[in-house]
């Protein structure tokens, strides 16, 4: 009799556990999904510790919205367009595994050229003022001064981006944008892989779309401190990050 009980509780407890997981990958996958920042290419916008919440229904959904991107269906489902100056997570198309997050730049049909270091979007020049302050950031393992901005997209779109005055990419030939795809960029302009690395990244088709950045929840500096040492958290817990709006 205790044997038989047992067992009806255990298969209750694993129908329970079933559930939850079920639960937990439809919110996932349909919902909202967590992210961490593991290096400096978006900075100063987003930085290394910073960890988010994604909305998954923002531009609709692909197989890439769902856990190992199941290939059950090769189109976007609910299709919504994303905006100049998102912060759009995606799936590199040179894998289709590893997620990135970039700033959006250029749509379909969109061309863009860096001529000495500035950004000209369909041959017309991004505004882009100097910001008074200035700072250090971290690139690997190195440190370099840099250069920040406050760059405006044509939809009035605002967002902070850095330069490092001796960095690799200038100025480069005109990219034009391909149908269903766009053109990313990190707001760290020269520690950024992004799409201006045509055999690395590229550009990024809609179906790679992973979804949009909407909150920042916990912010840790992880040079500083772990976050599994709590106790520590005084020293490195970045509070004014907490629940920032993106």
């Amino acid at each position: 009799m205790k044997k038989n009980k047992f067992i009806s509780v255990l298969i209750d407890n694993l129908k329970t556990l079933i559930y939850a997981l079920i639960i937990a990958v439809l919110l996932r996958s349909l919902f909202f999904q967590p992210f961490y920042i593991p290096s400096s290419s978006m900075e100063p916008t987003l930085l290394v510790g910073d960890r988010l919440f994604v909305s998954k229904y923002a531009y609709g959904y692909s197989k890439h919205s769902f856990p190992f991107s199941p290939p059950i269906y090769n189109k976007r489902v609910f299709s919504k367009e994303p905006n100049r100056g998102d912060l759009v997570v995606f799936k590199t198309p040179s894998d289709n595994r590893t997620d990135y997050i970039k700033r959006l730049i250029g749509k379909p049909g969109d061309t863009l050229q860096f001529i000495n270091g500035d950004i000209y979007l369909n041959k017309k020049k991004i505004i882009k003022n100097k910001v008074d302050e200035s700072m250090s950031i971290r690139c690997g393992k190195i440190n370099f001064p840099v250069k920040i901005y406050e760059e405006t997209l044509p939809n009035g779109v605002k967002y902070k981006a850095v330069y490092n005055s001796a960095g690799t990419l200038q100025n480069t030939d005109v990219y034009t944008v391909p149908d269903n795809n766009y053109f990313l960029l990190g707001d760290n302009r020269d520690c950024s892989k992004d799409s201006r690395f045509l055999s690395e990244v590229g550009y990024v088709n809609k179906l790679n779309l992973v979804g949009k950045a909407e909150l920042i929840f916990f912010s840790n500096d992880t040079l500083k401190n772990s976050v599994l040492k709590f106790w520590n958290w005084r020293d490195s817990f970045r509070f004014k990050r907490t629940f920032k709006k993106l």
